[in-house]
């Protein structure tokens, strides 16, 4: 169990510099934070690897009468990634797909403005882009993001968290070049039962640490 994501995103940081890949360190690798609960992991493992820091923002699609549920997600980039299986089994008609899509895609776009402002997103073409959360669950957030991110062109694509459920983190494999967990618990139910602390990031937390990544110079190439 990690204390918080401060200590996830160090320990997730110092295993990642472990690895043999001298294409995700330094001015080549890029860190996007999945916010908003990615954002204090991401900005560890930035420090860690010395490379530059941004969010990309995906939302979860829950399904209409159990928003917990996910029935897919969308990203930054029009991408949408859907879970035929809940879709068919709830019934869920197809205006109300629509609904929830139109609803979550302006909850991203205010995302995107209230996180960034006027700046532009890190430019990832050629480079090594390591996507990074506080945990995967279903992973549909976190393979639209890969298939968000195909779309801008990186040399190569790492998804890494501290924490997943051990057959999604398998399933991540099958769209992503590499995929690091820390741990990948068989009794899988929730991210914050594997924190002693897991409040709700807010959106001033998420731009202060942007904020300090941009002063330290982390945030490189946009």
């Amino acid at each position: 169990m990690f204390t918080d994501r401060i200590e996830a995103g160090q320990m997730l940081g110092a295993e990642l510099k472990k690895l043999d890949d001298t294409e995700c360190t330094g001015s080549n690798a890029v860190v996007l934070a999945l916010p908003r609960g990615g954002v204090p992991v991401g900005y560890e493992v930035a420090k860690a690897l010395g490379a530059g820091l941004d969010v990309f923002v995906v939302r979860k699609l829950g399904a209409p009468m159990q928003p917990e549920l996910a029935m897919g997600a969308i990203a930054s980039g029009g991408v949408c990634v859907m879970n035929e299986e809940a879709v068919r089994a709830l019934r869920i008609t197809e205006a109300e797909v629509e609904r929830v899509i139109a609803e979550e895609t302006r909850e991203l776009e205010r995302r995107e403005l209230a996180y960034r402002g006027d700046q532009p997103p890190l430019d990832v073409t050629g480079r090594c882009v390591l996507l990074v959360d506080d945990g995967v669950a279903t992973g549909y957030t976190m393979r639209a993001a890969v298939e968000a991110l195909r779309k801008r062109h990186p040399e190569k694509i790492v998804v890494a968290v501290p924490v997943a459920a051990q057959s999604t983190c398998i399933e991540l494999q099958r769209h992503a070049d590499s995929v690091v967990c820390l741990m990948t618990p068989i009794d899988f139910a929730a991210v914050g039962q594997w924190y002693r602390r897991f409040d709700q990031t807010s959106d001033d937390e998420v731009r202060r640490l942007l904020e300090l990544s941009a002063a330290s110079g982390q945030r490189t190439g946009s």
